[in-house]
């Protein structure tokens, strides 16, 4: 819309010569309409002959203009009749030729238009002196568009330069690169499809001549591989002269050409994509391109250096036979029938050990541990998950969660731990829960309850307190302050004058008025003054306001990771010591540890003394006994 004429609302229907390139415009009285068939080169011609014939686009839609013409922009809003509506402008008025000589030349130079902005005047009336004015958005893009800039005006920096005239030099109107097509290509949407016998190169660039580079691609059925990035045609630009500029044609592939035995195209409305039509692993033909997927492999012959080396999978892993001393089997869920010597390293999924777990280790970054037999010397940790264990003997476990039917001389932490019978271990976690509880041999039962350290809220809610009883002193002065500055006679007077001023419950005569300023002028520095501490009270009680939110989300922090420890030991059957330590709530789960970090944490006698018994039962529950604690 013009920043200066309105719609004509009264003004007649009418079409222009259809005889002429006008003949697309329609002028009713609600606007001036292009017609939506004919848009393009046909509306330019209107468009020029209406510029040339010394009219103007009175609140033109410059956006809806350039659409209209060079279908660049936001898509046009459509019509009661569902067809698109080139509203152009409020009506088409002559261009005042007064006005005309307003409008200054413009600097082209590199695709950019320049135009310098600055206080304009018209003749007076009588010709006797000149009347400042303003330019108009509406002559702007006409006058521009006889300069032979037709395309690229930015009409929020023209917007901008109107309304300050000395804003001086500024780009109003710029080219419009076109945006390059996208060749059509192939992607992976599947990671490592590349199988490889070589050994394994390490990140310092030594090799590993126990682990193969991809032994076994392994995928699901249905696992989208590959995907195909159809091309996409790029999009024209335009100079400042509205002149086309045509984009790069973009190239196109055969996807048909990847698809091996075992694989489909799958086409969709989501894409095109390589799918594996049945779950097994992967065989890529480095020659064609084309990836097959063959039948299932389920080991039986274990896991060795002779056999498989250390094994990196990208999916599920069933083993039948023993995973050898220091073999490494690392993927996405393991199950194992074999009894494991060596390490086993899951990225999620569930990992199951059917036999026994001696002298090897067991991790898992999101999700469970089973060992369904007996577990000995080992090391076993689940990042986000549960350890099962049966019978657990000198081992290392941590975990989200920890279950175990019988435990001897291990040492375990987790964030819940639950155990039938435990003996000579130290254990340590925020909810513990254990049938029965016994000293082992040479080693003590040690039991740590995890409480959160509040230290530093304390800290800080002592700070922000503080903070709160200054901003409630200075509150106070500035009252004490503003109710005395009121109180002057003279203060008081003129401020209930202007009151009544304000409200126009008075009226003063000119010489009242005079009296009035004076009576202002005496009392200027009180009035100031007011006016400083008024805005100073105000500042203090918004700070207060940020400073007592502050206080309740810390108290409200406070006392929710105050509470959830909990202790129940149903049976003592021997000396039995129980401690409290405190952990960062705010840190990294304190259960996330390297073992030699929990054997060293674990066996040496840290934290507050809770109990100390060989018989009887012991529980300990309630957020009150946590609080304050500090490392």
């Amino acid at each position: 819309m013009s920043d200066t004429a309105v719609a004509n609302p009264v003004a007649p229907a009418v079409r222009f010569d259809s005889n002429g390139p006008e003949h697309c415009i329609v002028r009713r009285p609600d606007g001036v309409y292009a017609d939506p068939a004919v848009l393009g080169t046909t509306v330019l011609a209107a468009i020029d002959g209406i510029f040339r014939s010394g009219s103007i686009l009175s609140g033109i839609d410059y956006s809806v203009l350039i659409k209209a013409i060079y279908d660049s922009g936001p898509a046009l809003p459509n019509g009661p009749d569902g067809r698109p509506l080139v509203r152009l402008a409020n009506d088409i008025v002559p261009f005042n030729l007064q006005r005309r000589s307003l409008y200054r030349s413009v600097r082209i130079a590199g695709g950019e238009a320049e135009y310098c902005f600055e206080p304009v005047f018209l003749a007076g009336p009588d010709g006797s002196g000149e009347i400042a004015t303003r330019l108009d958005l509406d002559e702007f893009v006409a006058d521009m568009w006889m300069k032979g800039i037709r395309f690229g005006i930015d009409v929020a920096t023209v917007r901008a330069g109107i309304a300050n005239p000395s804003l001086g030099r500024s780009v109003v109107a710029r080219r419009l690169e076109p945006q390059a097509g996208i060749d059509a290509s192939v992607v992976e949407v599947s990671e490592d499809i590349h199988r490889s016998d070589a050994p394994r190169q390490l990140s310092n660039g030594k090799l590993d001549l126990m682990s193969f580079q991809n032994r076994f691609p392994q995928v699901q059925g249905g696992t989208r591989l590959l995907q195909k990035l159809p091309s996409k045609v790029g999009k024209p630009g335009f100079e400042l002269s509205g002149i086309r500029i045509e984009p790069s044609a973009p190239a196109d592939l055969d996807f048909s050409a990847y698809a091996g035995e075992g694989t489909s195209i799958d086409r969709s409305a989501a894409g095109d994509y390589l799918v594996a039509a049945r779950t097994g692993f992967l065989n890529v033909d480095s020659r064609t391109r084309r990836i097959a997927v063959g039948d299932k492999i389920v080991s039986r012959d274990g896991v060795s250096a002779k056999t498989t080396g250390n094994l990196q999978l990208t999916g599920d892993y069933e083993e039948f036979g023993d995973v050898q001393e220091k073999r490494v089997i690392e993927g996405n869920g393991i199950t194992v029938h074999g009894n494991v010597y060596g390490e086993i390293v899951s990225r999620g999924g569930m990992v199951r050990l059917r036999a026994n777990l001696v002298g090897g280790s067991a991790h898992n970054k999101r999700g469970d541990i089973q060992v369904d037999g007996v577990t000995a010397n080992a090391i076993l940790q689940a990042t986000a998950g549960t350890v099962t264990l049966q019978r657990a003997e000198n081992c290392v476990v941590s975990g989200t969660r920890v279950r175990i039917e019988q435990a001897l001389n291990c040492e375990i932490i987790a964030d819940d731990i639950s155990i039938g019978s435990a003996e000579g271990c130290a254990l340590a976690a925020r909810r513990i829960s254990i049938d029965s509880t016994a000293p082992w041999h040479a080693s003590e039962m040690l039991v740590y309850l995890m409480a959160p350290d509040c230290s530093r809220i304390d800290e800080v809610l002592g700070q922000i307190g503080a903070r709160l009883m200054q901003f409630d002193a200075a509150i106070n002065g500035h009252k004490t302050e503003l109710a005395h500055l009121c109180a002057q006679p003279a203060v008081r007077k003129y401020l209930e004058i202007a009151g009544r001023v304000r409200s126009g419950e008075t009226l003063l005569t000119p010489p009242q008025a005079q009296q009035f300023k004076l009576m202002g002028q005496a009392v200027a520095a009180d009035l100031t003054r007011i006016g400083e501490v008024s805005n100073a009270r105000k500042a203090a009680e918004a700070e207060k306001a940020e400073g007592q939110a502050l206080f309740d989300r810390f108290t409200a922090q406070r006392r929710e990771r105050a509470a959830g420890s909990e202790l129940t030991l149903r049976q003592l059957k021997g000396d039995t010591q129980v401690r409290q330590l405190p952990f960062d709530p705010d840190g990294a789960p304190f259960y996330d540890q390297a073992a030699r970090d929990i054997k060293a944490r674990l066996r040496g006698n840290a934290g507050t003394p809770l109990h100390s018994g060989a018989s009887g039962s012991y529980a300990w529950g309630g957020s009150d006994a946590s609080l304050g604690l500090s490392a």
